[in-house]
């Protein structure tokens, strides 16, 4: 419970509250707590705020935000959230170019991976050293307060994004905060400011009702809480109002196992879903990653709602490991055979599915039995995206106190995974060459040239940035492309024709019912 909390929880009790101030230290001011030398050495554009804010001309929202985001979409979703209450209230949010003219960074991190918290860690020194106000967001903090690399810095939990604004303006005033209670999940209806004006990403719930021995991310997100069916649709249905928005992304620590603790389902959320959908299909839903446990049950009502042409055929089903002991090690709570059992429903009854999966390489305990058995897995199926990982062990895990194996070992196994899939990635994609495939635009391709755009089974579709009817720019049209070439991680498409293009303005648009 945060100190605010706990204050408000006691109401006018005199007693209790002495009794607080008695037992309640007082948090030094960032200023108080920095090294002369490093202030005197800052960046200029912060020590005028904390100048500012110390003679009491501070005016909270006229100061420069940058937010950096590290994780999975479900983060960047808490991100786009938290710029929204922050340009609400008059904050300039700044891009990447900008970062180092910013009063302050809200690094909002991922618990997932060990690279990702390095990569926080390196971020978080070098802020430090330009003398930045800095507010941590995300799974790191709410996992880990007690964490070096966060002393003397604000932190925000992954259920207090709605604070973000009170972090800030604290943070920028020299204090220091710290809000991480668990508290109920933040309304779907705040401001949004999205990354990509063209995917609007919902959040279905936080946490999960698995206990992997190697997950720090439970240890953050807790369990299971799912936002009400009724406040999904209607933020749903706005999204799909917005003429900009071509894709809306389903987000969660498992998808499959939504609604479990308040009494629904993800079909009957799925097919809630699709209802508010244009029946032009200019916006299409992407069903987020699942675990097999949870799928196992709805699997025909799944593969039902796939098939729907305003639904992706396209699923992330992370398997981790093709070795029944490694999965029994890992506590994934089912076995190869029912993972292909969902392999081989989705893959029957849904046209041209596709199939994304994760392996981890080399976890505790993990023979070259147990390692064979991985990459004969990965040649029954030949996933079009796999994506592969060492074993990090994470701190405070179940997995971090087995036997590790050594780091060749791991590395080893690694590359002999990455070039099983890389044998067969070239030809994945073979299939859709020549085909004329209705595609939503996107993005803007790491090339700068292309545009990327995807398909119904969500395969990644380069096209010319430009219509070639001279109609302009097709980033967040809708169109008709045919496939030309094939490559491991995309296809190449000549445009046909545009199906849709979105209006420069809401006025513009007629939205159909």
């Amino acid at each position: 419970m945060d100190i605010e909390d706990l204050a408000a929880s006691l109401g006018d009790d005199p007693r209790a509250q002495r009794l607080l101030s008695a037992h309640v230290q007082r948090v030094a001011k960032a200023a108080e707590q920095a090294d002369g030398a490093a202030v005197q050495q800052g960046d200029p554009a912060h020590a005028a705020t904390a100048a500012a804010a110390s003679n009491g001309s501070f005016v909270p929202g006229t100061q420069r935000i940058w937010v950096k985001t590290f994780g999975c979409s479900h983060n960047t979703s808490d991100a786009e959230y938290m710029m929204g209450c922050l340009s609400e209230q008059g904050y300039k949010l700044v891009g990447d170019g900008e970062a180092e003219s910013a009063d302050l960074w809200l690094i909002n991190s991922c618990t997932v991976k060990s690279p990702s918290q390095s990569a926080m860690d390196t971020l978080l020194r070098r802020g430090k050293q330009l003398g930045k106000a800095l507010v941590v967001a995300g799974c790191v903090p709410q996992g880990d307060r007690r964490a070096s690399e966060l002393r003397g810095l604000s932190l925000l939990g992954v259920t207090q994004i709605d604070r973000v604004v009170e972090a800030v303006e604290e943070t920028l005033k020299g204090h220091t905060v710290q809000l991480l209670a668990k508290k109920a999940l933040p309304r779907l209806d705040l401001p949004k400011v999205r990354r990509n004006r063209h995917v609007e990403i919902l959040p279905l719930s936080t946490g999960c009702l698995g206990a992997c021995t190697y997950c720090k991310t439970k240890h953050a997100r807790g369990q299971l809480g799912s936002y009400a069916l009724e406040a999904l649709v209607a933020r749903a249905r706005e999204a799909a109002a917005d003429p900009q928005v071509r894709e809306i992304w389903l987000s969660s620590e498992d998808t499959g196992a939504y609604g479990r603790d308040i009494g629904t389902s993800l079909p009957q959320l799925l097919r809630a879903l699709v209802e508010v959908l244009p029946p032009d299909g200019r916006c299409m839903l992407r069903v987020g990653m699942t675990n097999p446990p949870f799928i196992l049950e709805h699997l025909q009502d799944i593969a039902a709602i796939l098939c729907d042409e305003r639904v992706f055929s396209y699923l992330h089903v992370p398997v981790q490991s093709g070795s029944d002991a490694v999965l029994e090690r890992m506590n994934r709570e089912y076995s190869r055979a029912q993972f292909e059992r969902v392999c081989d429903t989705l893959l029957g009854a849904v046209p041209r599915m596709e199939l994304a999966t994760d392996i981890i390489c080399g976890f505790p305990g993990e023979t070259d039995a147990d390692h064979a058995a991985t990459l004969s897995l990965l040649a029954k199926y030949r996933f079009p995206h796999t994506h592969i990982s060492q074993f990090y062990p994470r701190p405070g895990t179940p997995a971090a106190r087995m036997k590790q194996l050594p780091s060749e070992v791991k590395k080893q196994r690694s590359r002999e995974v990455t070039a099983a899939v890389e044998a067969w990635g070239a030809d994945v994609y073979q299939h859709l060459v020549g085909c004329v495939e209705r595609c939503c635009v996107v993005d803007t391709a790491a090339d700068g040239m292309h545009l990327v755009a995807h398909n119904k089974t969500y395969a990644q579709v380069l096209v010319p940035a430009q219509a070639p009817d001279g109609s302009g720019s097709l980033l967040g049209c809708v169109v008709e492309a045919r496939i030309l070439s094939a490559s491991r991680w995309s296809v190449k498409g000549e445009v046909l024709r545009v199906l849709y293009r979105p209006p420069s303005s809401y006025e513009d648009v007629t939205v159909q019912p």
